[in-house]
Order: C-alpha cells, then sequence, then structure tokens
C-alpha cells in the first residue's frame, strides 16, 4: 500500500493470510521543496517509485498488488507518450507480476497515516 500527500510519502508492505493482512515493514519519505510542487499524479508515481526500491528484495519472484488511492495511475502505464520519469517507472515495474488497485484513503489508512506525518524541523 502507498499514498502521498503534499509534504511525504507513505508506504507498507505486508501479506495476506486468508482474510487477514499482516504488516511487514513500513516506511515514509519526506518529500524535498521540488517534489512539493508536482502534480498528485506525479507524488503517487513518486510513491510507487519509492515504495519498489525500498521493498525490492521483498517483491521479487512474488505476485504483487499495489494499493493506491490514485485511480489514473492505472491507464498512465499505456499512455504511448510518456514523460522519461514514466518511462523509468515503467520499466522498474515491467520486472514484477503486477496489479494496481484503488482503495480509498480512508480505507487505506496505515500508507494515508504515514504520509500525514508531518516534520516541522528542516532535515
Amino acid at each position: 500500500m502507498c499514498d502521498a500527500s503534499d509534504f511525504t510519502i507513505g508506504a507498507v508492505l505486508g501479506k495476506r493470510r486468508g482474510k487477514y493482512f499482516h504488516m511487514i515493514y513500513y516506511a515514509s519519505y519526506r518529500l524535498n521543496d521540488a517534489q512539493q510542487n508536482y502534480t498528485t499524479t506525479k507524488k503517487e508515481q513518486l510513491a510507487i517509485d519509492f515504495s519498489f526500491n525500498k521493498f525490492y528484495s521483498y517483491l521479487i519472484g512474488a505476485k504483487v498488488i499495489v494499493y493506491t488511492n490514485n485511480s489514473s495511475l492505472k491507464y498512465l502505464w499505456k499512455k504511448n507518450n510518456a514523460k522519461p520519469r514514466l518511462i523509468r517507472l515503467i520499466l522498474l515495474l515491467q520486472e514484477f507480476d503486477l496489479e494496481i488497485k484503488d482503495k480509498k484513503g480512508v480505507e487505506n489508512l496505515v500508507a494515508d497515516h504515514l504520509s500525514r506525518i508531518e516534520n516541522n524541523g528542516k532535515e
């Protein structure tokens, strides 16, 4: 599960056993000043990119389902004239057996919460 807000990205790696979802790993990333100016769709792309780079060793060779609250991401992969950043993300994701599903922010609680953590101090 991954989510992006105006200033942070949150990601959760988990595994479903039966009807229960077990959390394995949590990660978050504070966006720099340039990234905070990205559009919502680009922030969600960045969240997926961050998640796959962070959890790469766990995801290789497994069926991967990405839950995100931005449904437009599913259709970007079919875009003919893509920007270099999107092409790089598509090349990364081609290594995986991937499925992207929509999940509202209120249903995607952990990733949504991680993306809303605000750090007022500069890093």
